[in-house]
């Protein structure tokens, strides 16, 4: 698709815009470059672990301009899925205050109490604790068996000195223990996920373009989408991987500095 016929662009944070308070060269420039060409944004990321308005603050700390209605998180994704499609469901969390936060801001019942559990929600948690694994294994021992979600399924979060653990640790030790499989990720590369970023651009998935380091979540949810995909070797993905990989983005960038050549008519 033409630079022309574009309309919106959905930027991923983590190994795209920064990588931990560090920004990734060329970011700001690029990110300029996409609101010249008259493109409305979202900054569309997986990490659920801050509220909106930490990360339009970090964007603002890098000479990044952002509203927080600019930010969609996976954390607000669930928060929104759990609230309109199960709205009498009790959920149990296994994840980071933010994430409860944003839950409980949007009308979500959390609790943690695994008898009243109808809904087992998994994200990226970094004080998970064997208790929480017990008490979702005993969510999972009742009747009605609860439905089981995760915010999103990366395996890891780049960030300046490596990559850390994320929400796949907290899933794989819920799916190892319980032996349940998930019944669905809320957050890239899900359909909600993209979704929510249509509705807030206004706009439909053909005149939108999504940037992204992740083939897996950024690429594969604009592939399925029907958007336009960059992929931008700044964060976790390499050209090796690339050409490993199944999923084929329409377009290759070192970084974001690089979008120009996407937006060519």
């Amino acid at each position: 698709m033409g630079g022309s016929a574009l309309e919106g662009a959905v930027i991923d944070l983590d190994g795209t815009v920064y990588l931990g308070d560090r920004p990734v060269d060329g970011a700001r420039e690029g990110i300029e470059r996409l609101r010249e060409a008259g493109l409305e944004l979202v900054f569309l990321t997986n990490n659920p672990i801050e509220e909106r308005s930490v990360y339009r603050d970090r964007l603002r700390a890098l000479g990044i301009d952002a509203a927080t209605e600019e930010i969609v998180t996976a954390a607000w994704i669930a928060a929104d899925y759990l609230a309109t499609t199960h709205p009498e469901d009790a959920a149990l969390v296994l994840g980071e205050p933010a994430l409860v936060e944003e839950l409980r801001d949007a009308g979500v019942d959390v609790t943690s109490d695994p008898d009243r559990a109808t809904v087992v929600l998994a994200s990226m948690d970094r004080s998970l604790e064997y208790a929480d694994i017990r008490a979702a294994l005993e969510a999972f021992d009742g009747d009605p068996v609860p439905r089981f979600y995760a915010t999103n399924p990366d395996r890891t979060c780049p960030t300046a000195t490596g990559e850390v653990p994320d929400a796949a640790a907290t899933i794989g030790a819920i799916e190892g223990t319980t032996g349940r499989e998930l019944d669905g990720v809320l957050g890239k590369p899900s359909r909600f996920a993209a979704e929510a970023a249509c509705r807030r651009l206004d706009t439909t998935p053909e005149r939108c373009l999504v940037v992204g380091d992740r083939l897996e979540t950024d690429v594969e949810m604009g592939r399925t989408a029907g958007m336009t995909t960059a992929l931008v070797l700044s964060g976790v993905t390499d050209r090796d991987a690339v050409s490993a990989s199944a999923i084929e983005p329409d377009y290759v960038l070192d970084s974001l500095v690089e979008i120009g050549s996407v937006l060519q008519p």
